[in-house]
């Protein structure tokens, strides 16, 4: 199936160059490009991408707002389970602050603007998914202090309401940063049948992703 993809910079030859890289490869179509964030959620209720690569500093709406907008982060009825685009996020190491907003706002992922192109495609490929954080090396460490800085001294009765002891396993471990087949040797099972529980959690905890769920579970005192 073709990754419909929207990219939003406001920097028309860095449009022009994720562009290029991301239609080198035949399993993703670049459908559209916006220079700020207005513009971005525009296109993006006109087209419908899957996954949007979004820059943070746009002129007009910036790209949290856009992101926070285009996912309902911020809105206390949304669905997080509704069909939504997944946001991208271009940060880089010296955003940190960005980034624990992106969380807030929806984000499924971050990558690095100096990432290689074939991080950059693998990244449209896995926030797609829906898979798996990207960068851990930017990832673990924001998610961990984020953590710190929100989380619950005790874990909520309520985080745990629904899930089963396994259920509850594979989550802390997807705050981990744990792959399905990490959590699966981690836990000796089979990866589908992990693949299954981390479908049940989502599904109970009504979260969209796997970046939902970590930081569910670290606002929830789930993992320390």
């Amino acid at each position: 199936m073709t990754i419909r993809v929207l990219i939003a910079d406001d920097q028309v030859m860095i449009r022009d160059g994720l562009a290029a890289l991301l239609s080198s490869d035949a399993g993703i179509e670049v459908i559209g490009q916006a220079g700020n964030g207005r513009e971005a959620v525009e296109l993006a209720r006109e087209l419908d991408p899957d996954v949007i690569v979004m820059d943070i500093r746009m002129p007009e709406m910036d790209g949290l707002a856009a992101t926070a907008e285009l996912t309902g982060g911020h809105d206390p009825d949304a669905d997080p389970a509704g069909a939504r685009p997944k946001v991208l996020v271009l940060t880089t190491f010296d955003l940190d602050e960005y980034v624990y907003e992106a969380l807030g706002a929806g984000a499924s992922g971050f990558l690095l603007k100096d990432a290689s192109a074939a991080d950059l495609v693998n990244g449209v490929r896995v926030v797609a998914a829906g898979d798996a954080l990207l960068a851990p090396s930017i990832t673990r460490r924001l998610i961990g202090d984020f953590a710190r800085r929100r989380r619950h001294q005790r874990p909520s009765p309520k985080a745990t309401a629904g899930l089963t002891p396994r259920e509850l396993d594979v989550l802390r471990l997807i705050a981990r940063g744990l792959s399905n087949a990490e959590i699966a040797a981690e836990l000796v099972l089979a990866e589908q049948t992990v693949k299954t529980h981390v479908g049940h959690v989502l599904t109970k905890l009504t979260l969209r992703d796997r970046t939902q769920a970590v930081v569910y579970a670290y606002e929830n005192g789930l993992v320390g």
